[in-house]
């Protein structure tokens, strides 16, 4: 599996959203035929969209006594496999050059999975936490950054392709105290609500 921008501990990043416009050079289209492959088209990003989805938890976590470091091994919720992919690419444009092109509109650091790559639930996956002072009730879980997006391709006389594009920046994991509220994002909340005592702070947020 190939991890991107993995991120672990108490924090969580906000999401944004966004709708991105860009265009580059115009196409050449032989005269009187519409099916002719255009590499050169113009892009219309809509519906931009950035989403985690909980892929894994920990069992519950308890600490009796201060302890300095645990290893909380992530067990898969269920059995989907992710898979990058591109409905309506535009003829001599492949999937991955739209995903690509999406990347590059949202400035991400790192590109965006393409489809030769897939999110495959893992069975010895592990996070660990060494902060000296762990006590109480913890939790811990895996996610992946879902990206979705809609398209219009446009190259002259010729008309507009829409698409949509599914694929993801990257996975991670967290590590939180069930006594502070859980960060933002969907899968940390989803966490939380799973894994945490019934009136802990992190349960009564995520509810």
């Amino acid at each position: 599996m190939r991890m991107r921008g993995t991120v672990g501990r108490v924090c969580g990043a906000g999401l944004v959203v966004g709708v991105l416009v860009a265009g580059v050079g115009a196409c050449s289209w032989s005269a009187g035929d519409r099916t002719t492959a255009c590499t050169n088209g113009t892009y219309d990003w809509s519906g931009v969209r950035r989403t985690q989805k909980l892929t894994a938890l920990s069992d519950p976590i308890f600490f009796e006594k201060v302890t300095a470091f645990y290893s909380a091994k992530l067990k898969p919720v269920d059995e989907r496999v992710y898979r990058p992919s591109v409905t309506g690419a535009p003829r001599g444009v492949g999937a991955a050059a739209v995903i690509t092109a999406l990347g590059r509109h949202l400035k991400v650091g790192e590109p965006l999975a393409d489809p030769s790559e897939r999110e495959v639930p893992e069975r010895d996956h592990y996070f660990e936490a060494a902060t000296g002072d762990l006590k109480g009730a913890y939790y811990s879980w895996g996610y992946v950054r879902l990206v979705t997006a809609d398209f219009t391709y446009t190259c002259a006389d010729a008309e507009p392709v829409t698409g949509q594009v599914l694929t993801w920046e990257g996975t991670g994991s967290g590590f939180m105290p069930c006594s502070e509220e859980p960060p933002e994002g969907v899968a940390g909340r989803a966490a939380a609500d799973e894994l945490c005592p019934a009136g802990s702070r992190a349960a009564r947020a995520a509810d």
